[in-house]
């Protein structure tokens, strides 16, 4: 067994992975989280460890890295400001790739996000970018994985579509007609344990895609079926999308819509054609209407 420590394990797909890792019986996993309590979902499975660390503390990162043979960096943030976008995707993959060549870790895998270096650049999106440049430039064997949107049991995306029309009687949608190719969380986390497990995949690049392409409003209705409680879409004209932004960045808690967020919905979400994706792992990806039959 080998020793892989998975930064942003408690996350969605951090979970999923952890979970695929502890199965197979071959890597040895540790996740670094700020609370052990947000891991607790963790706790208890077979070959995974939770170690509580401040990862902007040089040395618990050191500490933290300290005799693993791989890093997977799941750590990201959907909305912010410039500053917290710099912070999370470009900083924090920077100083990880210093630390990981320091600690002489065997492999890097990154998860990064579809739509890189699209020609309407959201904030998200260009410090994406950005991170995977820096990244590069210091470990260049370093794999990234672009996925879609990720959906599953457990998504956020999916499931609050479906809390929505529960509690509304229409949908008022921004952006009803950006298109995106929705990814299996199980089919991104095999695609994490391949890439560790493949040293031909250092130094590569894979987009993570479902077979299918989407509307926005197409994923809505799909969630409101999937619940049973589908309701009426109500598109939104681009100043109404706007304001409607500017409204939930402003009320408490994780806004469900930004600015940014239209944005990046500017451009199509979709897998790029002469890119390696799943199918180059092994993987056939599944459908979102399979997963939605159960």
């Amino acid at each position: 067994m080998e020793n892989v420590v998975v930064f942003g394990g408690s996350g969605f797909l951090g979970r999923s992975l952890c979970r695929l890792l502890s199965a197979g019986g071959s890597w040895r996993v540790r996740v670094v989280t700020r609370r052990l309590l947000n891991a607790s979902a963790l706790a208890g499975l077979p070959n995974v460890s939770l170690l509580e660390a401040d990862i902007g503390d040089p040395a618990q990162l050191r500490s933290a890295l300290e005799g693993q043979a791989a890093v997977v960096n799941l750590i990201a943030i959907l909305h912010g400001t410039q500053k917290q976008f710099t912070e999370v995707h470009v900083d924090w993959p920077r100083r990880l790739a210093t630390a990981c060549r320091a600690a002489a870790a065997r492999r890097l895998v990154h998860v990064s996000a579809l739509g890189v270096g699209s020609p309407e650049p959201s904030l998200y999106s260009r410090s994406k970018a950005e991170g995977e440049a820096a990244l590069r430039s210091i470990v260049p064997t370093c794999t990234v994985l672009r996925p879609s949107v990720i959906f599953g049991d457990e998504d956020r995306f999916l499931n609050t579509f479906e809390r929505l029309q529960r509690l509304a009687p229409f949908v008022p949608l921004a952006c009803s007609e950006a298109q995106f190719q929705p990814v299996w969380v199980e089919d991104v986390a095999q695609a994490l344990a391949t890439c560790l497990d493949e040293p031909s995949s250092a130094g590569r690049t894979y987009e993570c895609t479902g077979p299918s392409v989407y509307t926005l409003a197409d994923l809505v209705r799909l969630a409101g079926r999937r619940g049973r409680v589908q309701r009426p879409i109500l598109p939104l004209p681009a100043p109404l999308a706007l304001l409607q932004a500017w409204v939930m960045e402003h009320l408490p808690g994780e806004p469900l819509m930004s600015r940014d967020n239209l944005r990046s919905m500017r451009s199509p979400n979709i897998a790029t054609s002469g890119m390696s994706n799943l199918a180059d792992l092994g993987i056939k990806a599944r459908s979102l209407e399979r997963f939605l039959a159960g």
